[in-house]
């Protein structure tokens, strides 16, 4: 019987995660499986860590938050087992009492559990045997350092199974009720983010200050941040995570940043907030046309079709918008077919999101979001992290946003780039602006799509009145 004051945490039942174990086993059919958990990392020495945060594979099939752990589902012997050690009395004084390994194990539906240093000896009698070794693409160094131990493989040749990455993929890019409902609360304190934010921002203060307003929104609610806040006056810059700057009159403040609930599921939203109470005017001309591009996309959003074809038609509303502001000229679908919007518009639509914020992109953006379809090499569409087709089950963003980049204008200006689509006497006019992006998240339904969270405030008008 588990303590109250044990270290468990929030978990699915354990019929869950039986279940995706045994459809995973059916999909693959034979060989090993093998699950690398995550360890504690030292931020600058070994007691001094990150905050720790488990594979989110082994998290979905088997659901404990707890470092130092791996598995096994042994397909060919029936076999599904979790490594691991029981804490010692020095580990307890220091970190307090968990649930033993036992206890983890029994609320998985795990039965069979054995030490750590057992892992190399299963895994090399396994492969003595014959037996097919399917293992994910490592992405942490220890992750190669264990392959390389247990398997024999040098970190230079591993070769992470395909198989074992499609049937993991196929599992969890489709959502089930519970995952959705779990995502929901992240996307609800996601957006209570954002709102903290947009009655926070305003001129004197600095980045940070906003940044930790929004911080402390996800840490009271026990949740941890989904990736670190973009909180920026240089919104241009599309991952910009300085927080230093301090905030004037007539900056854009662009914030970039989710909620991960204790289960480890993810929210991602973006707001453009002006940082006195109202949009200028060409603030609002430029944020009207991204806001047009985000509802234009939404009502694209269904089963059977593609998210290339979302992303088009949100590049050709900008296109158009621009154009009506003397920014671009010619045919909108030409100019976003040659990519002469990606000027403004450099990244794509939206991603994956679940476990992970950009969902299993550790296993490859090219099967997670493409289905394993070649992508565009094209600047811009290159950066399309989906575009697959949308399936009921699927939860993604939808994050259009134009950017004035002063390097890129500069470069594409010289290169003459594009002449017949830009009018670039124009467009270095702004090259101070900075950048705009507007980001929800959203369920692929059998009829359509939905919403997930709360509605934030999306028009100009909207966060005005909060201001």
């Amino acid at each position: 019987m588990v303590s109250l004051n044990q270290n468990v945490r929030i978990m699915f039942s354990k019929e869950t995660y039986i279940a995706r174990r045994t459809q995973l086993k059916k999909t693959i059919g034979s060989g090993l499986l093998l699950f690398l958990g995550n360890e504690e990392c030292g931020v600058n020495y070994a007691d001094n860590t990150y905050p720790f945060r488990q594979d989110s594979t082994f998290l979905y099939y088997f659901g404990l938050s707890y470092a130092g752990l791996s598995a096994v589902i042994d397909i060919d012997n029936n076999k599904e087992i979790i490594f691991g050690d029981e804490l010692t009395i020095d580990s307890i004084v220091w970190m307090g009492q968990q649930p033993t390994l036992s206890e983890k194990c029994e609320r998985v539906g795990i039965t069979h559990m054995l030490p750590s240093n057992a892992t190399e000896i299963y895994m090399k009698d396994a492969i003595q045997k014959g037996q097919k070794i399917h293992y994910l693409p490592p992405y942490r160094p220890e992750h190669q350092l264990k392959l390389f131990a247990w398997t024999g493989e040098h970190p230079a040749v591993q070769q992470a199974s395909l198989p074992f990455i499609m049937a993991v993929i196929n599992q969890r890019n489709y959502k089930s009720e519970e995952e959705v409902a779990e995502i929901e609360k992240a996307c609800i304190v996601t957006a209570d983010m954002h709102l903290t934010a947009m009655r926070t921002v305003r001129p004197g203060i600095l980045e940070s200050e906003v940044a930790a307003a929004v911080a402390e929104v996800a840490l009271a609610a026990n949740y941890q941040l989904s990736f670190p806040i973009i909180a920026t006056i240089n919104g241009q810059t599309l991952h910009n995570h300085h927080h230093g700057n301090k905030i004037k009159s007539g900056d854009l403040f662009l914030l970039d940043a989710g909620a991960e609930t204790e289960m480890g599921y993810a929210g991602d939203m973006t707001s453009t907030i002006p940082a006195d109470a109202t949009y200028t005017t060409r603030q609002k001309e430029i944020y009207d046309i991204v806001i047009a591009s985000h509802e234009a996309s939404i009502k694209e959003l269904r089963p059977g079709v593609t998210f290339e074809s979302v992303y088009d038609t949100s590049a050709k509303v900008i296109v158009e918008g621009l154009k009506s502001l003397g920014f671009m000229r010619g045919d909108a679908a030409e100019a976003v077919k040659a990519g002469a919007h990606a000027l403004f518009y450099p990244h794509g639509l939206g991603h994956m999101m679940g476990l992970d914020v950009h969902d299993m992109e550790n296993l490859g953006e090219i099967y997670v979001g493409h289905n394993g379809q070649p992508k565009s090499t094209q600047f811009g569409r290159k950066s399309l992290r989906l575009g697959r087709m949308l399936e009921p089950g699927f939860v993604h963003t939808i994050e259009p946003g134009i950017y004035f980049i002063p390097e890129l204008i500069d470069l594409w200006r010289s290169e003459r780039k594009f002449e017949e689509f830009i009018n670039y006497e124009k467009v270095v006019t702004y090259k101070d602006f900075g950048g705009i992006r507007n980001e929800a998240d959203y369920l692929i339904t059998p009829t359509g799509s939905r919403l997930l969270g709360k509605q934030l405030p999306r028009t100009t008008e909207e966060i005005e009145a909060l201001r």
